[in-house]
């Protein structure tokens, strides 16, 4: 453990981050340190190149003034992680949950052969934090005075990394979230100014809003359960399909040209708290077999949760969907905060 770790640490034990409040309170402004993902640095001039070959997305032509979502599948074109990635100086940053980041390096490693890139775990040496509302960019103007225009455009300057995420759709309106990606000396001295205009909230709070902006992340329970499009990463901007191959590429690909795809990732909300990863749903019409997953669930202010879930489409035109089992509670369906249009070969070659 470095002296930055350890200070961060300590800093993190003396403002109690482990007691923070899982939600925020209805329609605030808030801060959470993101303690639960991680970062993997690729540095060398093949970087770029090694990963454009491993990933879903574009990373050669990656701006530096841009995010970038993006999948590492097996080859069976099951994801494997997801992450945000961007360009960091000579690197490519790739951030994941902590609880997958060194099986994918390590995995992503094996590959990398004669190519000169080298991934670096630098999860302790950069810290994040996640700010979301209406209040966040007024918060922020003492280090970043501009903030990035539009979702995934992104901001460097001596004070960091600002990375706007994908608005959250909070119900009564969408809310702008930023990640700010910094040394621990500079988080420590921010803490304390951002918590006067921000609730500080756990980064359970910062999932949540995750799932309310329709972005899905793969954690240890989903791992090769679903490919892409069936949790809707290729409409949220995390495949290319005009790129190179990559593991799994083909049936990517396949998935998206032969006919309609015929499951999706959807937004629900349910009346149940605690509810992990990989649970199986049910229909009242199919009873005996699982008709979908939960992919991520976070509870919300009100007591009850809110879910993204992968699920065949068929289930949502028949009976009701439980939790669980049929005896389960059921999920209320609400609308994504995008639409679903399935690519054609003619919008691809256009």
């Amino acid at each position: 453990m470095n002296e930055m770790t350890s200070t961060w640490l300590d800093f993190s034990q003396q403002q109690s981050f482990d007691a923070l409040p899982a939600t925020a309170t209805a329609g605030a402004s808030f801060v959470a340190p993101l303690t639960d993902l991680g970062l993997i640095a690729f540095s060398g001039e093949d970087a770029a190149s090694f990963l454009h070959t491993q990933l879903t997305n574009d990373v050669q032509n990656l701006p530096a003034g841009q995010a970038r979502l993006a999948g590492y599948c097996s080859p069976k074109g099951r994801l494997l992680a997801t992450f945000l990635m961007w360009k960091s100086g000579d690197s490519i940053l790739l951030q994941l949950p902590r609880s997958l980041q060194a099986a994918i390096q390590k995995r992503l490693q094996m590959f990398v052969m004669r190519a000169k890139a080298k991934p670096a775990d630098v999860s302790d040496t950069q810290i994040i934090l996640g700010l979301a509302g209406n209040a966040a960019g007024a918060a922020l103007a003492p280090w970043f005075p501009a903030l990035p225009a539009e979702p995934y455009a992104k901001l460097d300057n001596e004070h960091g990394t600002l990375i706007r995420v994908a608005d959250a759709d909070t119900g009564t309106g969408s809310v702008p979230r930023y990640q700010w990606i910094t040394s621990p000396e500079h988080a420590i001295a921010a803490w304390p100014q951002l918590g006067k205009n921000l609730q500080p909230v756990a980064a359970s709070a910062w999932r949540l809003g995750d799932i309310l902006a329709g972005v899905p992340q793969i954690t240890l329970p989903t791992q090769e359960q679903f490919v892409p499009q069936m949790i809707n990463f290729e409409v949220i901007g995390g495949v290319n399909f005009k790129k190179g191959c990559y593991p799994g590429q083909e049936i990517v690909a396949r998935s998206q040209y032969l006919g309609k795809l015929k499951r999706r990732a959807v937004l629900a909300s349910v009346a149940a708290t605690g509810i992990a990863a990989g649970t199986e749903v049910f229909s009242s019409a199919d009873p005996d077999q699982p008709c979908g997953m939960i992919v991520n669930a976070e509870a919300d202010s009100a007591g009850s949760s809110r879910c993204l879930l992968e699920i065949k489409l068929a289930a949502l035109e028949n009976g009701t969907v439980h939790l669980g089992s049929t005896a389960g509670p059921q999920l209320q369906f609400q609308a994504l905060p995008y639409s679903i249009v399935d690519v054609t070969d003619a919008e691809l070659s256009a």
